[in-house]
């Protein structure tokens, strides 16, 4: 390689970092001349926000799944075999829809010998009813004659009126009624309706099954009261309380449901790693055609102020024992103050000494 080869090289380098230098400073000098081209030490990309009066709120929130209020385990009251079913889970019913019958030949039997047997008691009774009658007006005579004569009838004693045969007979009308009664209840227990209008969650039979009296067969939800089931992380289930207002917007949808919290389970579940508050929250009107299991966004109202001094709450820092600190604005410049801190909201924190209305600080910081 010639001398003057190697000359021209170092100069060409030469050339390049200089160029490099040149254009580093005019993209430094351009940044420096944006941050203070307001003049003087505020940089013009600075944020500044009002105090303001207004108020501060708080939400936690979740995803929940929707869920009946009431769900009811039907069964018959009965034992017998299943003749027929009339519903598949899904279907919606009616209140006293009929769901399912029994084969009921057997109780049907029951209810014609029960009352067979109530009308040969009310027979008997009337029967001695007749006789007491008979009996009570021959004892009238009888004292009659003892009456005006006490030497008519020396060795005559009143006799039986046949009230105890009344009372006997009495007693069998009613036991045979009671029979009737329970032969027609148990034909009753034969066919299964839907107590209330809902949906079928699950039905535990089909045609031809054995079932037992009081074993669940059908179970019905009461889709008409709606309910909300989500579960919280430990850290927000702390402020959560029955009847806090709450929001659901569902799957899907972008229209947003008012709530209240119902229930708050006393106890979490852990999944290893995080512990989890089970939190119920019925709506205060239940949006219609709602479908068990379907997802939920559910937001909690934890806190609310109004007509309070407030910044964003980016504004705020180093929060600590009630106090935090803020960047006022004072001209040109930024000066730190400690203020006294209410409540920390999503987007706004309360300033309950430190800060006027109208003051501004550094949005930003």
């Amino acid at each position: 390689m010639s001398e003057k080869s190697g000359e021209k090289r170092s100069k060409r380098r030469i050339r390049l970092i200089g160029a490099a230098i040149v254009a580093i400073g005019a993209v430094t000098g351009g940044a420096l001349a944006a941050l203070n081209r307001g003049g003087g030490d505020t940089p013009a990309a600075l944020v500044v926000a009002i105090a303001d009066r207004g108020a501060v709120t708080l939400d936690v929130a979740t995803v929940g799944t929707v869920e009946p209020a009431i769900t009811r385990a039907l069964s018959f009251t009965v034992a017998g075999t299943v003749e027929s079913v009339g519903v598949r889970a899904g279907n919606r019913v009616t209140k006293g829809q009929t769901l399912a019958v029994l084969d009921d030949a057997e109780a049907t039997d029951d209810v014609r010998d029960a009352e067979a047997g109530l009308a040969e008691a009310q027979a008997r009774l009337g029967e001695a009813r007749t006789v007491a009658a008979r009996t009570t007006a021959s004892a009238t005579t009888c004292a009659q004659v003892v009456v005006a004569a006490a030497s008519a009838c020396p060795t005559m004693g009143f006799p039986d009126t046949g009230a105890d045969r009344v009372l006997t007979a009495e007693q069998e009308v009613y036991r045979a009624a009671r029979a009737v009664e329970k032969a027609e209840k148990a034909l009753g227990g034969t066919t299964l309706t839907a107590p209330i209008a809902g949906t079928v969650v699950a039905v535990e039979g089909e045609v031809g099954d054995q079932v037992e009296g009081g074993s669940a067969f059908i179970s019905l939800a009461d889709t008409h009261t709606m309910q909300v089931r989500a579960d919280f992380p430990e850290a927000d289930a702390g402020s959560l309380t029955a009847g806090q207002t709450a929001t659901v917007t569902l799957a899907g949808s972008d229209s947003v449901y008012d709530a209240q919290v119902l229930q708050v389970d006393p106890a979490g579940t852990s999944d290893g790693t995080l512990v989890r508050f089970g939190v119920v929250v019925a709506f205060a009107d239940s949006p219609a055609d709602l479908l068990a299991g379907q997802r939920a966004q559910v937001k909690v109202r934890t806190g609310e102020v109004t007509d309070v001094v407030r910044v964003p709450s980016t504004a705020v820092h180093d929060i600590a024992g009630g106090a935090g600190t803020v960047l006022v604005r004072d001209g040109n410049q930024s000066v730190e103050r400690t203020v006294a801190v209410g409540l920390r909201g999503d987007q706004y924190t309360e300033i309950t000494d430190g800060l006027a209305q109208g003051d501004q600080v550094v949005r930003s910081w």
